[in-house]
């Protein structure tokens, strides 16, 4: 089964980890997971920053 991975450099959906790890973000098990990969991330770091402020 394919992992998809979002390269944030080039802001590319790669199946199987092409590039660099320090690139990426993943693995998600399917590609429209992994386009949503920067809106997880910034949902994760304001509930984090929330958390701090509490």
């Amino acid at each position: 089964m394919a992992e998809y991975w979002y390269n944030v450099q080039t802001h590319q959906i790669e199946e199987d980890a092409m590039s660099d790890w320090t690139q990426l973000i993943g693995p998600y098990k399917t590609r429209e997971e992994a386009e949503h990969a920067l809106e997880k991330v910034k949902a994760r770091n304001d509930a984090w920053d929330k958390d701090d402020e509490d």
